[in-house]
């Protein structure tokens, strides 16, 4: 059992890593709140360091806002569906005995170390290019003509290009939840003459619920934050502006730091809005 003097000494040491990752959190956060309320234009030398709530009434009130918080809901609603899907079978996959199972693992695995430039860059140029894509070479040996990806399904070529990278770390979480499955029960099942469905869906799928809502929740958190792929891909266009790439366009377009900031606080407050409310279900499903 550990002594006061141990508990003392463990929160001495552990004190300058808290510190450090506070200031490093909370000064960012502090500075952001202190200019959105700030008219801001450092291109134009004007800052006046109090206007008020202007700049979130003008951000929230902008036609763009609440397509771009659809949009937002959308792309992880869309990304999620195919990575817990997808993740699912390629778990119940990688458990069956096969020759070369390491490598397989690793190989499904790599997609998700890539850095989502690179990812981006290669699906737009390698895959969806209108004239030298994969896709578009397999739309000519058909005899049809090739599709542009990119401008007429551009929110589903983003959805496939995120949910492509993230499908590797939801098949590893469910994956080890799987290999934490009793044989016994599945056996047992078996052996009354359950069909595979049926095992599936009245064993297998109740022990992965728990792992669905971690990956559910994680996956949630980083993908309401997407920007790179859309800045490689479609710069926004197309109907593919989510809230994030709103916050640069109005920084961008207006120069407006405040601007700018009272959108990136917005966008903080509804993520943490979705954060807490996933954590909630999370919760209740771990106390099952």
């Amino acid at each position: 059992m550990a002594t006061q003097q141990s508990k003392a000494a463990a929160r001495v040491m552990i004190a300058p890593a808290v510190f450090v990752l506070l200031v490093w959190m909370l000064v960012p956060l502090c500075m952001t709140l202190y200019f959105s309320f700030a008219d801001y234009r450092p291109l134009r030398g004007v800052f006046d360091a109090w206007i008020g709530f202007r700049n979130y009434e003008s951000f929230v009130t902008s036609s763009s806002f609440l397509s771009a918080v659809g949009t937002t809901l959308w792309m992880v609603a869309g990304i999620l569906l195919i990575t817990i899907v997808g993740g699912i079978l390629l778990a119940l996959l990688l458990d069956q005995p096969m020759f070369g199972q390491g490598i397989v693992r690793i190989l499904v695995i790599a997609p998700f170390f890539i850095m989502p430039t690179v990812s981006a860059l290669v699906w737009k140029n390698m895959f969806f290019n209108v004239d030298n894509g994969l896709f578009s070479y397999l739309y000519k040996f058909l005899g049809l003509q090739p599709y542009d990806f990119l401008s007429q399904s551009s929110l589903f070529s983003i959805i496939v290009i995120v949910a492509w990278q993230w499908l590797p770390f939801a098949t590893l979480i469910l994956l080890t939840a799987v290999q934490s499955l009793s044989s016994e029960q599945l056996e047992a099942a078996e052996m009354d003459g359950a069909p595979a469905l049926s095992r599936f869906w009245y064993i297998i799928l109740p022990h992965l619920s728990r792992a669905i809502t971690v990956v559910i929740l994680i996956q949630t958190i980083f993908l309401l934050s997407i920007f790179a792929e859309i800045f490689v891909t479609t710069n926004g266009a197309f109907g593919t502006r989510t809230l994030t790439y709103l916050v640069y366009q109005r920084v961008l377009e207006s120069q407006n730091i405040g601007l700018g900031s009272a959108g990136g606080i917005i966008a903080v407050i509804l993520a943490n809005i979705v954060a807490i409310f996933l954590m909630r279900i999370v919760g209740k499903n771990l106390d099952k």
